[in-house]
């Protein structure tokens, strides 16, 4: 079984392979470019799911195959829910640095003393029928005030997940995978993926 990880971005794709393997699901699992799609979708969802949907949709047709997008982001109490879904682009650019964008977001809370946030992701995966799979987790925690760690991408430096005493970058890949909001979707994918491929047998 081939399934396509509708993404190019290198550290997504390795966290979903890991979690994959510990699910146990044995499948050929390839990225959006191993697959020949050379194309960037644009995210013009108002949600997490919709935007992994729109990704997964878009693989699935162009290939055949089965494709599983995740979109995620950091919502910040503080800041009404921000960057949400605009977190890739926080500073306007896909191609600004993730270093780039972690500066912005402490910028915009420097006078703030209320810095919960949680990470939240999507996992939707589109069959070559049609038929939909959705799946979310999320990741609850604190904005520091400073970076810390060199594991992880995105907001990872500047992430305190709850009872953690290290950053997100600062965890092993393993201890990331079991509390991230990636790894409880993506395992929660797996879960009723199983329960469709059983249906179909």
């Amino acid at each position: 079984m081939k399934i396509i990880l509708a993404s190019n971005n290198s550290g997504k794709i390795a966290e979903m392979r890991s979690i994959f393997a510990d699910m146990g699901i044995d499948a050929d699992l390839l990225g959006q470019r191993e697959a020949g799609c050379d194309f960037e979708v644009e995210e013009t969802g108002e949600t997490f799911e919709q935007n992994a949907y729109l990704k997964a949709k878009a693989v699935a047709e162009y290939t055949g195959e089965i494709a599983v997008a995740d979109d995620s982001g950091l919502c910040v109490d503080a800041l009404g829910g921000a960057p949400g879904v605009h977190s890739a682009r926080y500073t306007g650019s896909h191609d600004d640095s993730d270093e780039a964008r972690y500066r912005l977001l402490l910028k915009n809370l420097q006078n703030e003393t209320e810095r919960g946030a949680a990470f939240v992701s999507a996992v939707c995966c589109v069959m070559p029928s049609g038929e939909a799979i959705y799946t979310r987790g999320e990741c609850r925690g604190t904005i520091l005030r400073a970076p810390r760690g060199g594991n992880g991408f995105g907001y990872d430096p500047v992430f305190q997940p709850e009872g953690f005493e290290r950053t997100m970058a600062e965890l092993e890949s393993d201890e990331k995978n079991a509390i991230s909001h990636r790894g409880r979707a993506v395992r929660a994918f797996a879960v009723k993926f199983k329960e469709y491929l059983q249906q179909k047998d």
